[in-house]
């Protein structure tokens, strides 16, 4: 494996979109893709890796990253991942990256309960625990949070949107984590630019993409 990361994009110019590996100062377009999911697909279908399809894709075509970074480029950058079908795509996060969170919902529960230990925290400390099992090893599923689906997604520079009813909004820069799952319900992880795309964007603490196809498959 390469010691150096391979980092994509996925742009749109117009009604046009294609994929690009980061080559700082500049952006190599890809043939023959126009999305990182359908990008993961092909690799997995051809059996290769990520980088390796990346390398066979790359384009002699390149553009000015900070253009279009900035903002002042036709060009302009879009979610990391996504799915044709928003509803595909699930973002959601673990406890086991929110040590505040579980603080202040232990504070707020012992507010009420006298015990020294609430059920929040005791949930809490169970994922902690057993969150990471060894190989060939039972372990007990961290506590998880549901945020929403494709749809509430962001990318670079777009605006966050803040119901009325909410009392205070704002931005958290954290890495993602984006697993694709194939027809054989193996996951699958892209590398793509987290460190550009997430200062800029509200990126949840893990976003995971799940191609229901092979779940639909399976019921039937």
């Amino acid at each position: 494996m390469s010691a150096t990361p391979t980092r994509l994009v996925q742009l749109m110019h117009g009604s046009t979109r294609r994929v690009a590996r980061v080559e700082e100062p500049f952006l190599r377009l890809l043939e023959g893709v126009d999305s990182v999911l359908a990008l993961a697909e092909s690799a997995i279908a051809a059996g290769t890796s990520l980088p390796a399809l990346v390398e066979k894709r790359s384009s002699t075509r390149t553009l000015d990253y900070d253009p279009i970074y900035a903002g002042s480029s036709p060009w302009r950058l879009l979610v990391p991942i996504d799915h044709p079908e928003p509803a595909r795509c699930l973002v959601s996060g673990t406890g086991l990256t929110h040590f505040g969170s579980a603080a202040s919902r232990d504070k707020m529960h012992s507010e009420t309960i006298t015990e020294n230990l609430t059920d929040s925290m005791r949930m809490f400390r169970w994922g902690l625990e057993g969150g990471r099992p060894a190989p060939n090893s039972l372990g007990t599923p961290p506590e998880w949070f549901y945020k929403g689906n494709g749809i509430m997604l962001r990318a670079h520079g777009e605006e966050l949107l803040v119901p009325g009813y909410a009392e205070d909004g704002g931005e958290e820069a954290e890495i993602a984590g984006v697993y694709v799952i194939d027809g054989s319900n193996v996951t699958w992880r892209p590398a793509l630019d987290i460190n550009r795309i997430v200062l800029g964007s509200q990126i949840f603490a893990v976003v995971a993409l799940l191609v229901l196809r092979s779940i639909l498959r399976a019921r039937r």
